[in-house]
């Protein structure tokens, strides 16, 4: 048994060795609370910084606002911009210039009714009397039926009558943006052009006029009447 008096020596020793660490811990715990308090107002004067500004700059950033100049050719909102009220304005500036834009004709739309295509031949090897006997049978036919007509027509004239009912067609779909098939002919005639006078010697010594006769050969067309 050890003396009453080793045991106090003892308790003594392991409250002193104890307070150390107490002590210790005591010291720490400043130093943590010092590392999150703010930056002192010395530092903030050696800096220059603003709190006021530096809050500003904290804060949320505005929406900004979408001016014409930004938009897209295409009418949509640029990328990073959430403005309802200039997605709509983009939209209906795209409708209006969509409206203003000129459309493209389309080839095959329907004639409209009163246009004339007209061609012509002129000087024609032929004479209008018989050029007349040709054209007497397409006058008001379309231009199907004037093409069979002409192609079993058994005269020289119908072939400078084909000729030109297809350079009068080529004329509507090129210069007027027709269809050949949609036309009919609202006129045809053959007017007298030059006569060639030629001689060719008979009996007796005398001579003979020979007339070479030529004509102009007009046709006109239009659209069927829908």
């Amino acid at each position: 048994m050890t003396p009453p008096e080793n045991e106090e020596r003892d308790d003594e020793a392991a409250e002193a060795k104890a307070k150390p660490k107490a002590k210790a811990k005591a010291k720490a715990k400043p130093k943590a609370k010092a590392k999150a308090k703010p930056a002192k107002p010395a530092a903030a004067e050696e800096t220059g910084v603003d709190k006021a500004a530096a809050a500003e700059t904290e804060a949320k950033p505005k929406k900004a606002k979408v001016k014409p100049a930004d938009r897209n050719p295409e009418g949509t909102v640029p990328e990073g911009t959430k403005d309802p009220a200039a997605a709509a304005a983009t939209e209906g500036d795209v409708r209006k210039a969509a409206a203003k834009a000129p459309k493209k004709r389309d080839r095959r739309r329907r004639p409209e009714p009163g246009v004339l295509v007209r061609a012509q031949a002129k000087y024609v090897r032929t004479s209008a009397r018989k050029a007349r006997l040709v054209c007497d049978h397409i006058r008001g036919k379309d231009v199907a039926e004037a093409r069979a007509i002409l192609a079993y027509t058994p005269r020289a004239a119908a072939k400078a009558w084909i000729k030109l009912l297809e350079s009068a067609v080529a004329n509507a779909e090129h210069n007027h943006e027709l269809v050949g098939e949609d036309l009919r002919i609202a006129a045809v005639h053959a007017d007298e052009g030059p006569t060639l006078k030629r001689y060719r010697p008979r009996a007796m010594g005398r001579a003979t006029r020979i007339r070479k006769r030529t004509s102009h050969l007009t046709i006109t067309l239009t659209p069927k009447e829908s």
